[in-house]
């Protein structure tokens, strides 16, 4: 299994994205748009993936809209490729995003 810095190979994306519905991989990047009702449920997950980011010392880019929050991951010190770190943190999101109502 890789270390959490190295890049992940092909396969090992493919496996990890079967267990991450409605994530994708698009220019070397995992990603995800979430859905809300409002804007201000949006915003509030903003602010609690920018937590999440901070406990794993692992930040993502994040694109706020009126009722959307579209979520773009990679490893810059893996060179900008898709690692164990990026899909951990996804994960950790997945687990929080039902509770503001994401889709």
């Amino acid at each position: 299994m890789n270390d959490q810095m190295d890049p992940l190979t092909d396969k090992e994306i493919e496996d990890r994205l079967a267990e991450l519905p409605g994530w994708s991989v698009g220019d070397g990047r995992l990603t995800r748009t979430y859905g809300f009702d409002k804007h201000v449920p949006a915003a509030a997950m903003v602010v609690h993936v920018a937590q999440l980011q901070e406990e794993l010392n692992h930040h993502s880019d994040l694109r706020l809209g009126y009722n959307t929050l579209t979520v773009s991951l990679s490893t810059h010190s893996a060179g900008d490729r898709i690692t164990e770190r990026d899909f951990e943190l996804a994960r950790r999101i997945e687990a929080v995003s039902a509770g503001h109502g994401a889709r």
